[in-house]
């Protein structure tokens, strides 16, 4: 219940701040440009708090924290008193229409660079990409990669840490070509450069992992079965399993790694298994009988409800990148428009067919993931704030009626032509573009059911 809770309240806070700021731009350039503002509303139906200003704009905290608004005067709504007329956003010049219009996204865009601005002068930990294993016969086989070599570089790109080279792989999703890795043998000072050969690169997978479809496992310690936390009420806890538990044997059978561990209690839904526990000097006889849990639609496995204590990682495999006050700018700035670039090419791919549309996301994988971000530190979750920022602000400058991008569209042919989208073409675009986008969110929802 705490869990949900959790995530319930860390999504709304996520969500929050992402729509604030967005209509906040919205807000901060129309009335510079002239327009009067008549609501600044955070959130849509019946508001919890409001108040009005002495310009007359009310502002609004509303019930349903989905979304969020600015309504401008607008002869195109309701009937406007002559003496403000000049302030309606439908006699706003074109030039300030797009203004107000990219102003939302843009503030989006600024507040990615400011959180990872704080991201960075914090300071980015991260492991080095080292191969432990190579499958024979893969991509990354064929190309002469090997066990024990560090990944330096892909496609001319620094790749420190696993989080550096997974991204730098993804840009490649979908794509034919050579990639040019950049590695480093073991123990040594030898840098030798390998090419991957693409073709319709994990196009169709669901949930790409690039590290893994090269074939690539990367190193880890060891992770011993040694209990870290309990879940309530579950099997583990019935049976009197701790955390500091450090798992022996079940049914007899020796385990000296989580992963065997993990796989015997699988292969063991709803069956009575018999496990030895180390727990300090004594070691100790627990029974339990795992849950039974659905993996997809039909295979069942067992389930304890146990996590596991993590190694830590050798110092020599550490990495940690320290940044200045202005390389921290330098680097937000660098981040914000990578991940822009990333994410546009990533909505291309999808309707290219480069990309399976199974990795677009609602907002169930949103909670999840706001929820997991925070769970792992503050600078996680505003990592997470800032790509979901950056992911509103692409969305929103599409060129699509109802989104900023639609707005910016109709002001720029008014621009070029003199005249203005007569108003039937743009309500029936508006509802084109409408039937779109709750399409998508649909498609999107039903994604996220899907991985649950």
């Amino acid at each position: 219940m705490l869990d949900i809770l959790q995530t319930i309240l860390v999504t709304l806070l996520t969500l929050a701040i992402l729509v604030a700021v967005h209509e906040f731009g919205h807000f901060w350039v129309a009335r510079r440009c002239g327009v009067k503002v008549l609501r600044f509303s955070v959130g849509f139906g019946k508001p919890l708090l409001s108040w009005t200003d002495r310009s007359g704009t009310e502002y609004v905290i509303a019930g349903i924290p989905l979304g969020g608004y600015v309504k401008m005067l607008d002869e195109r709504e309701a009937p406007v008193p002559e003496e403000l007329v000049g302030q309606a956003f439908n006699r706003a010049s074109p030039k300030s229409r797009i203004a107000i219009a990219a102003a939302g996204p843009i503030a989006n865009l600024i507040l990615a660079v400011f959180v990872y601005w704080l991201v960075f002068l914090n300071g980015v930990s991260g492991v080095a990409p080292i191969v432990a294993k190579v499958e024979p016969g893969s991509l990354a086989d064929q190309a002469g990669i090997v066990a024990g070599q560090e990944f330096l570089s892909v496609d001319g790109r620094s790749t420190p840490t696993w989080e550096a080279l997974q991204l730098q792989l993804l840009e490649r999703i979908g794509e034919d070509g050579d990639v040019h890795i950049t590695l480093r043998s073991p123990d040594s000072d030898l840098i030798t450069e390998n090419v991957v050969a693409l073709r319709d690169w994990m196009h169709d997978i669901e949930e790409p992992n690039p590290v893994r479809e090269l074939g690539v496992t990367l190193f880890v310690p060891e992770v011993v079965p040694k209990i870290e936390t309990v879940v309530a009420d579950s099997p583990a806890e019935r049976a009197g399993m701790r955390a500091g538990d450090l798992v022996v044997e079940a049914d007899g059978r020796p385990l000296e790694s989580w992963q065997a561990w993990v796989e015997y209690v699988r292969q063991k839904p709803q069956e009575q298994i018999t496990v030895t526990v180390e727990r300090g000097t004594q070691r100790v006889l627990l029974t339990m009988t795992p849950d039974r849990k659905l993996d997809g639609e039909s295979q069942a496995y067992g389930y304890v409800g146990v996590g596991v204590a993590m190694p830590s990682w050798p110092e020599s495999m550490q990495r940690t990148m320290e940044y200045g006050f202005v390389g921290a700018g330098v680097a937000a700035v660098d981040k914000t428009w990578r991940m822009s670039a990333f994410t546009l090419s990533a909505i291309k791919k999808m309707l290219m067919g480069l990309l399976s549309p199974k990795n677009l996301s609602g907002p169930i994988t949103i909670a999840k993931v706001a929820s997991s971000s925070a769970q792992y530190g503050f600078f996680a979750w505003l990592t997470f704030l800032a790509l979901l920022s950056i992911s509103l602000a692409v969305l929103n400058l599409l060129p699509i009626p109802v989104l900023d991008g639609g707005h910016i569209v109709y002001a720029l042919v008014e621009w070029l032509t003199g005249k203005p989208v007569a108003e039937q073409v743009q309500v029936w675009a508006n509802q084109l573009g409408l039937v779109l986008v709750v399409f998508v969110m649909i498609f999107a929802l039903y994604n996220d059911v899907l991985r649950l």
